[in-house]
């Protein structure tokens, strides 16, 4: 009999995570604060629940990715949430992008109910998603998230224990800032390329063929030149994420003087109004642009 996972957040990223999870063969009981979001999955054989704790019940595992700390700590440790009635022994795999700090909390509060938590978020956007192209980057006790394999082979192309609670959140913000900084030069890069009248394609050949040719660029270049801001990646969140970072390199006593000159230019595009729109929607700020609506 399929093992069941309770599936929480069912967001751009969480419906085709969910949706690979059924197609490996796992029976899914899914839960989302917007039950429409669900539809699609129920079409597919999943349980759609009222509540996490009704989604929980039975539940051998619960993956959970949901935006921040704050929505984390609900999910988790509300007296509704995952750690207060999910049965002991269930394993959860938490794909949220969280402070490592929240991580080693929510551990903590899982082990002291006899559950098992793993801080594993990905790399990787809504394509990688729904490709089963995702990279784990997996903290917590080895064993755990061993047992953990045939979800993120479901889900993903690759995993990596990389250490105890807490570093997979680790390594995901040093992977986001890296990420939030070559999108930022990027997007200062296509606009003056686009001042001074350089031909796109041109641009694009020549870049991707260049010492920065990249995932990243393959995947941000042609939505900026195209002024194509579908949200793969929502700029409200990658702030969100150097802010994290930025915490956590004064935690560990280390400058970051780049990664804060870039936090504030996230920062200032959010507040005009980008925050919903994909990080390449960075280039329309640089220029001076007001957001599309």
């Amino acid at each position: 009999m399929a093992d069941t996972v309770a599936f929480i957040g069912l967001g751009a990223m969480g419906a085709p995570m969910a949706s690979n999870l059924l197609a490996a063969g796992f029976a899914l009981r899914a839960f989302n604060r917007n039950p429409e979001r669900a539809g699609p999955l129920a079409q597919l054989g999943a349980t759609v629940c009222a509540s996490i704790a009704e989604a929980v019940r039975g539940a051998r595992f619960v993956v959970s990715i949901v935006s921040d700390d704050d929505a984390t700590r609900a999910v988790m440790l509300g007296d509704s949430g995952v750690v207060a009635n999910a049965a002991r022994g269930t394993s959860i795999v938490d794909s949220s992008t969280n402070t490592p700090a929240t991580a080693r909390e929510v551990a903590q509060a899982a082990a002291s109910r006899g559950l098992a938590y793993v801080d594993a978020p990905v790399s990787g956007s809504v394509p990688q998603a729904r490709n089963r192209e995702l990279v784990f980057m997996a903290g917590g006790d080895a064993a755990t998230v061993e047992s953990a394999r045939p979800l993120f082979d479901a889900m993903g192309r690759m995993w990596v224990h990389v250490g105890a609670s807490g570093a997979g959140a680790t390594v995901k913000l040093v992977s986001n800032m890296l990420s939030g900084t070559m999108t930022a030069a990027l997007a200062e890069a296509v606009s003056v390329a686009q001042a001074a009248g350089v031909d796109p394609d041109a641009t694009q050949a020549i870049l991707a063929e260049g010492p920065v040719g990249s995932r990243l660029l393959r995947a941000k270049l042609p939505k900026m030149l195209a002024r194509d801001f579908s949200p793969q990646f929502q700029l409200a969140l990658m702030d969100k994420d150097l802010r994290y970072f930025l915490a956590l390199a004064q935690q560990a006593d280390r400058p970051a003087p780049i990664a804060s000159l870039v936090r504030s230019e996230y920062q200032a595009a959010r507040r005009a109004g980008f925050g919903a729109l994909d990080t390449s929607a960075l280039v329309a700020h640089v220029a001076g642009e007001a957001p599309p609506r």
